[in-house]
């Protein structure tokens, strides 16, 4: 491919590229010596899940792979015992480094549902890290100043409210960015938030004497209630060892301009297949549910096989189309949002409806019933840690356990 048809690939979805022409000039001198790239992510293994969220980083890598370039899934084994401090208003509790590596060989398994095994190069941290000496490491801290450092927003604002601010967390941007350093990388990938790490890789490259890499930043997927970042602990997550019909039935709930960011970013369709639906829907020869049910499936299908997506979406409509009662409906487990949750987002997670919109709208319409009431109140939130029967309509029936 040329230049431009790789550039192409390589911006969908991306929100900067630093250096964009520095970039052109890599692929430019990859196509006539036929040496491919090396390309870089870091993952810190905090958790032992992945979710759609960590898939934005790995469907970029993949492009990558397509485009014939090498491809290094870093797992910061050392790093993820620091933790990332980008974000935060305090600072992150430390993991011991049996909780890192326990995560690490989750994170393994996970990544190659996306990622091609054959063209992924897996590598730790801690093997050029646990090595450097006292000496070395205070040479490394050498290279920034705390002034630079507080020009990061988060310790800029944890240091005007006089929030704590541990000494260890400066050197977190200074090991990954000396990742770079220890794996010569060409480009490195990260997400917006990750933007003032990813260019210290940059200057220290320069201080050893390297080219330094590209820069690209992907988007922050925005999570089940399109406003707030995915994230576990929100509530509002997709997880992709989740079972494929809890995939596709968060999928059914997202909102119409949420699902055409998903596509986007997420789905293996074309840029002009993408458009091409966009304007179906405008003009409305396609069907927003039939659009979430084919990104539903490919999801699904993606992290458990075809047949799983395609069975997904079976269990899915024969949960509205099969006359039900309560008793005969296996107890659904939703997770609230710090606690509590709207009853329109409770409706469409439980798949009584395709959207948290339609639940608003059924609530208006006086077709919903809770442990047997009728609701009128589209803002009404209930508490977690109880079990209620809802209804919504004359046969759609569920038993929710709200977490």
């Amino acid at each position: 491919m040329t230049v431009s048809e790789q550039m192409a690939l390589i911006k969908r979805g991306t929100v900067e590229i630093l250096v964009e022409k520095e970039l052109e000039e890599k692929l430019g001198k990859s196509i006539a010596s036929g040496i491919p790239l090396k390309i870089k992510a870091g993952f810190d293994p905090t958790a032992p899940d992945l979710h759609l969220g960590h898939t934005v980083l790995l469907q970029k890598m993949r492009h990558f792979q397509q485009l014939g370039h090498d491809v290094s899934f870093l797992i910061g084994d050392f790093t993820g015992m620091i933790g990332d401090p980008t974000g935060k208003s305090e600072t992150r509790k430390a993991l011991t480094r049996e909780d890192v590596l326990r995560n690490a060989e989750s994170y393994k398994e996970q990544v190659f549902k996306i990622l091609d095994p054959e063209k992924t190069t897996v590598v730790f941290n801690s093997e050029w890290l646990a090595a450097m000496s006292a000496t070395e490491m205070i040479g490394l801290a050498a290279k920034y100043t705390v002034a630079r450092m507080l020009e990061r927003d988060d310790f800029g604002k944890r240091y005007a409210t006089q929030m704590p601010i541990s000494l260890h967390e400066f050197l977190y941007p200074l090991i990954q960015g000396y990742d770079s350093v220890a794996m010569r990388a060409d480009v490195e990938l990260g997400g917006t938030d990750q933007k003032f790490n990813l260019l210290v890789g940059r200057e220290l490259q320069r201080e050893w004497g390297q080219r330094p890499q590209s820069v690209i930043t992907v988007p922050l997927l925005e999570g089940l209630d399109g406003v707030n970042k995915m994230s576990k602990s929100l509530g509002n997550y997709i997880g992709i060892n989740e079972p494929a019909d809890i995939i596709f039935a968060k999928i059914m709930s997202i909102s119409d301009e949420l699902m055409l960011r998903y596509y986007e970013l997420l789905s293996d369709m074309s840029l002009e297949e993408i458009e091409k639906m966009k304007q179906g829907l405008k003009s409305r020869e396609i069907h927003p549910m039939d659009a979430k049910k084919q990104l539903g499936r490919e999801l699904a299908g993606r992290y458990h096989g075809s047949a799983a997506g395609l069975q997904a979406e079976e269990n899915f409509v024969k949960r509205f189309r099969d006359n039900q009662t309560p008793d005969e409906l296996d107890e659904v487990t939703v997770t609230s949002e710090g606690g509590r949750l709207l009853l329109c987002k409770l409706l469409a997670a439980a798949t009584l409806v395709p959207s948290n919109s339609e639940g608003r709208r059924s609530i208006k319409g006086g077709g919903v019933k809770v442990n047997g009431e009728k609701i009128s109140d589209e803002n009404l939130e209930l508490a977690a840690g109880d079990t209620y029967v809802v209804q919504v309509g004359k046969r759609r029936f569920a038993r929710v356990q709200l977490i």
